[in-house]
Formats: structure tokens, C-alpha cells, sequence
């Protein structure tokens, strides 16, 4: 089977509940060990020299349980493919197969699902690390993966009041803006004139920019806020060591790449023991979510090909009920 954009949209890819359903059982079965996931190797061919979000990966992975499946999800990015060739930053395809035979069954485009798993991941953490009843959010970047973590929030949660938006190109935040607005009128929508006044008036905050330089200093963060730190290297080291609870998905996945967290390792200043928890744990109730209203928390999403697996199984299984997709002779 074979589902583009415009297929996965058709049978329910553009919903934030289908992913959030799906990535709450991915981490609870991750929290099990019910998986399989190699690191996920970086294909770079600048030699170092080039940005950092421009790479391919390959990020392979299997799911156990009642809808057990494997699969890969490919996925490129240039940073500047925005403004230089006028497409999207990221670009892939997933395959899923049977576990049995391990033959392929699918092939769809990941651009949606990828962000959409990215920001149900948001939403699945705001549950268990955000204040209740959060009325605020700020979000850091206004291109593609900030709008699906906005429409998904919005979707999920009632309470939200008031969104602050900041862009170096503050026209892409008056956009954002103006694009969420038309559907959720109830909110009410601010364009801030810099980073700093956009992260002190927030109770959720999310970073969606291409930064390969940390410029968010810990004292910015105001108490009680929970951080969605979803482009990774947008916050300074301060952050991580002052936080109340530093939460990852997967720590083998986060203590790599040069990332913010690995830096701290290789330092010595930071350790899995100093991990609060693996998001999974926190699900399944191993280990508790906020517990005060007054708890700094940072997310440390690096991203895990079974959320990207486990989504791409629930749309495949929307398309093989509705009947859609175009079928493809392997031989």
C-alpha cells in the first residue's frame, strides 16, 4: 500500500487524537521494554562543517504487543529549504512490515505524521509535566512543526487562553497567527517582539527553530512552566542543571549527537542519574509527573522511531478499513 499526504490527511492523518492515542501506547510499551530500536545513525555530508538540522537520518524500529509491527522511517532536512527552494524543511517516507515475514506492507509520505507525532508527544507530556488547567503558551519558531504543535494543544486542551508567538522573521509569527486564529477564535493571539518576552509569559513553552546555538538562559524560565524543548538545542546548559525534573524519551537516544544533554555528560555535570524519568515511566505511573504547581520541567523530545511506527500503523489500518491507498506490485 502506498498513501500520500493527501490519503493519510483522508483517513484521519491530520487529527492530533489518533496520534496522541497512538504515541501514549508506544511509550507505555517503551516503558516496558516491549520494543526494538537501534540508535539511529545521522547520514551528514558536510563534513562537519554543515548545519546542524541538515541530515538524513534512518530510524528503524519494532513494537510488541497487540498491534505488533516493524518499520523505518527515513527522513531528511535542510535548513534552508524554506527560503532557498521554497519546500518544507523536512522531507521522508516511512515503510512498515509485517513482523512475521518481515515483508514490506506500506510506504507512506512521513512529512505529516512526523510532525504530528512530534506534537502529540507535547501533548501526551503536558498531561502529567504542565500546570492543570495551563492558560498560556509560548512557542519559539512559526514554520511547519510549530503549527502542528499548536493545533494539536489546542485541540487537546480547552483551557488554553493565550498563545505568544516569536520568530527572527516575525512575519512567520504574524502568520502562524493569523492561520490559527481563523480556527480557534477563542484564543487570543500575541506576536512577541523578542525571545526573552515570549518565554516569561509562559506556562507551556515550546521551541520549534533550527538554532544550532543555545540561547534560552535558565532565568527566563518562569516558575511553574513546563518546556517542550522539541528542536533540542535551543536551551542553555543552566536549564538542564536547574530544572526541577528533566524528562527524555529514550536516554540512550538523548546522551548523543552533541546534543545539550550529551555536552553535559561528557562534562560530567549531568548523568542518567539525574534523569527524573523516561516519559514512558511517568505514563505507566512508575514514576511521578508534576507534583506542584512551582516545578520547572524540561522535556528532552529527541524524537523515537516507535512513535513514528506506531502511527503509521494506526493509518494504515484507517486506510485498509476505508478501502484507500494505491496498491504496488513488489515484483
Amino acid at each position: 500500500m502506498y498513501l500520500s499526504r493527501e490519503e493519510i490527511v483522508e483517513v484521519g492523518g491530520s487529527s492530533s487524537t489518533l496520534y496522541v492515542e497512538a504515541i501514549t501506547n508506544a511509550l507505555s510499551l517503551h516503558a516496558q521494554g516491549k520494543y526494538v530500536q537501534p540508535l539511529k545513525p545521522y547520514l551528514r555530508t558536510q563534513d562537519g562543517n554543515g548545519h546542524i538540522a541538515d541530515r538524513i537520518i534512518a530510524m528503524p524500529a519494532h513494537l510488541s504487543g497487540d498491534d505488533a509491527v516493524s518499520g523505518i522511517k527515513w527522513i531528511g532536512s535542510k535548513h534552508d529549504n524554506p527560503v532557498v527552494r521554497g519546500l518544507e524543511r523536512a522531507s521522508g517516507i516511512i515503510v512498515l512490515n509485517d513482523p512475521e515475514s518481515n515483508y514490506p506492507i506500506a510506504v507512506m509520505e512521513a512529512g505529516l505524521i512526523s510532525s504530528m507525532r512530534t506534537a502529540a508527544v507535547t501533548v501526551v507530556a503536558a498531561r502529567h509535566l504542565a500546570k492543570s488547567g495551563f492558560q498560556f503558551v509560548t512557542c519559539l519558531g512559526c514554520g511547519y512543526i510549530a503549527k502542528a504543535q499548536l493545533y494539536s494543544l489546542l485541540q487537546q486542551f480547552e483551557s488554553i487562553e493565550v498563545i505568544t508567538l516569536f520568530d527572527v522573521n516575525k512575519e512567520a509569527a504574524v502568520q502562524l497567527a493569523s492561520i490559527l486564529s481563523k480556527q480557534f477564535n477563542r484564543v487570543d493571539f500575541k506576536v512577541a517582539d523578542s525571545a526573552e518576552e515570549a518565554i516569561r509569559s509562559g506556562e507551556v513553552i515550546v521551541t520549534c527553530t533550527v538554532t544550532d546555538t543555545p540561547y534560552i538562559p535558565f532565568e527566563w524560565i518562569p516558575k511553574g512552566a513546563f518546556v517542550s524543548n522539541v528542536s533540542i538545542m535551543d536551551v542553555q546548559k543552566d536549564v538542564f542543571l536547574l530544572a526541577d525534573k528533566v524528562v527524555v524519551d529514550d536516554w540512550d537516544q538523548s546522551n548523543r549527537e552533541k546534543k545539550i544533554i550529551n555536552q553535559l555528560v561528557l562534562e560530567g555535570s549531568f548523568s542518567r542519574e539525574g534523569l527524573h524519568a523516561e516519559l514512558g515511566e511517568i505514563i505507566i505511573g512508575r514514576k511521578p509527573g508534576r507534583e506542584n504547581d512551582d516545578e520547572i520541567i524540561i522535556l528532552n523530545p529527541m524524537g523515537m522511531a516507535i512513535e513514528d511506527i506506531a502511527c503509521a500503523k494506526r493509518i494504515y489500518m484507517e486506510a485498509e478499513l476505508k478501502g484507500l491507498g494505491t496498491r504496488l506490485d513488489l515484483y
